[in-house]
């Protein structure tokens, strides 16, 4: 199987400061979105040194003995305490953290770590899956019966993170491994997509239009249309054949 990926960012329509971040590796080993928080331009900051950590521990470490769990963890909590250190350096962004997410392709099934608010989709067919679970306030409520889908939506609370880089207390990351398919997309993004669209909407762009660059656009485009009032960040990884002809314009393949 070949992959064939994209990624985009956009300040929104109401943000001055883009505190979105990515990467994508080259040679489509492993990508990563970063949504940081804080002020006096800390979630910028703190986005950027936590996509450059990840993307530096995983390259530095590719070719270690480990696991591909143990190197998706380990490249989060280096990211962790690299943001720890530029607040001791840094007192006007103590307060800053950053939400993140990467996929891992290592072995013979990918694999992915988040943390926070930062989510991967799986496209197959008409479905859309979300394969990670947020650690808000609102998505423990939503498992619990407590709300609805439609309530979480809305409610005042759904920004609250219960975890995120940058925090003295990360000991852990979530990492599990995931099926893909040939035809299969993966979507890595930010909250400023998922809080004006809503799945049903995002599944309808990456299902029919066949250009991950083009539906890459048109998501951002999608989000700002409803509102843009956060930033957004997308990242695409198109799944094919290895006979199937690149009609996919300006994106990288491995």
């Amino acid at each position: 199987m070949k992959r064939l990926f994209t990624g985009l960012t956009d300040p929104g329509l109401l943000r001055a400061v883009n505190q979105d971040d990515y990467y994508l590796d080259p040679e489509g080993r492993f990508f990563v979105v970063a949504d940081g928080m804080g002020g006096h331009a800390g979630g910028q900051e703190a986005s950027r040194i936590a996509t450059r950590a990840i993307q530096t521990y995983l390259s530095d470490h590719w070719q270690s003995e480990d696991a591909s769990e143990i190197l998706l963890e380990q490249a989060f909590l280096q990211a962790n305490r690299d943001i720890m250190q530029d607040q001791l350096k840094h007192p006007e962004r103590a307060d800053m953290g950053t939400t993140a997410v990467a996929v891992l392709f290592r072995d013979q099934q990918p694999r992915c770590a988040h943390i926070g608010d930062s989510r991967l989709y799986r496209l197959r067919g008409a479905k859309l899956h979300q394969i990670t679970e947020d650690h808000t306030w609102v998505a423990r409520a939503l498992k619990a019966g407590e709300l609805t889908v439609e309530q979480a939506r809305v409610h005042p609370w759904r920004h609250i993170l219960s975890k995120c880089l940058g925090r003295e207390d990360i000991r852990q990351i979530e990492t599990q491994s995931f099926d893909l398919r040939v035809n299969d997309r993966l979507l890595l993004c930010s909250d400023g997509l998922t809080e004006e669209l809503s799945d049903q909407i995002i599944a309808f762009h990456l299902r029919t239009i066949r250009s991950s660059d083009r539906a890459a656009t048109a998501l951002v485009n999608a989000a700002k249309e409803h509102g843009g009032r956060d930033n957004i960040t997308v990242v695409i990884v198109a799944v094919a054949d290895e006979s199937t002809p690149n009609s996919y314009e300006s994106e990288r393949q491995i």
